[in-house]
């Protein structure tokens, strides 16, 4: 990766909890002893609110990716389908229904990735939809404003995701550009939910809330998670990550995005 071509920016966000924080009948500590040092970083290729803006040209290869993270989601050069990290092997979901493992040259103008190792654990009480699960899940974390990655596995009834295609220059906004999604509604799918869910101050640079995909366990199925259900029992998985570090373009189209937008209203109707 040309070094020249970013402008690396490391935020490290101090967290300080107590083991009390973790008490209650559905959330239990599993954290390691110690973890791993330089591994609790969120690891994240350009903004949010640049992507909206439909800069989609990918700066950042695959191959210098992976080594910031196993684990996480993202997207590719032109918009072209939705990527899910897992257990260090990175997936294409495309629009037309197929996943493929991603080659090391390919490309990515915004993505998010981490190393996963699971401090928290939550389990669902009652089968739920995403919003009940979402706010569920929230109410049980230590803190509202840590960044968690978010991990399930397992059987889920319903399981809605999508897909965009590959666009072409010059490119609309991700709003008219998802105006094209494929959408695909699996019933009992077998598989993993991959994601994050970040504190409101995120605003502008990545998702506020929970921004999960989905790998089936066939790997022939995934896609950016519109709606599931949650069955009664299942656990989510919550590795705590307390560093920040963003990588910015320095040249091409992010450097002239008017970013002072606040895009919060139409990030929420691209998400959901």
């Amino acid at each position: 990766m040309d070094k020249k071509f970013f402008l690396g920016i490391a935020v490290a966000v101090a967290i300080v909890f107590f083991a009390a924080a973790f008490a209650g009948h559905y959330v239990k500590s599993t954290a390691p002893a110690a973890p791993s040092e330089g591994r609790e970083t969120l690891y994240q290729v350009s903004t949010i609110d640049a992507l909206m803006l439909g800069v989609y040209e990918g700066v950042e290869p695959f191959s210098g990716l992976e080594r910031h993270g196993d684990f996480g989601i993202g997207t590719f050069d032109a918009l072209d389908g939705e990527m899910i990290a897992l257990d260090g092997v990175y997936y294409q979901a495309k629009s037309d229904g197929t996943v493929a493992i991603v080659p090391g040259s390919a490309t990515t103008p915004f993505a998010t990735v981490t190393f996963y190792e699971q401090d928290v654990e939550a389990t669902a009480g009652s089968a739920m939809n995403y919003s009940e699960f979402s706010t569920y899940l929230s109410d049980r974390l230590p803190s509202e404003n840590m960044v968690y990655a978010v991990r399930m596995h397992g059987t889920f009834p319903v399981m809605k995701v999508r897909s965009v295609p590959r666009q072409s220059p010059p490119y609309l906004p991700l709003t008219a550009a998802v105006a094209n999604q494929t959408v695909f509604d699996y019933r009992n799918a077998t598989g993993t939910v991959v994601g994050f869910s970040l504190p409101q101050f995120f605003s502008g640079l990545n998702v506020p809330g929970y921004h999960l995909h989905f790998i089936s366990d066939d790997r022939t199925a995934g896609g950016h998670i519109l709606d599931m259900t949650v069955p009664a029992g299942m656990d989510a998985g919550l590795d705590i990550t307390p560093e920040f570090d963003m990588v910015l373009p320095t040249s091409g189209p992010f450097t002239g995005a008017d970013l002072t937008k606040d895009m919060s209203a139409d990030l929420e109707k691209v998400e959901r």
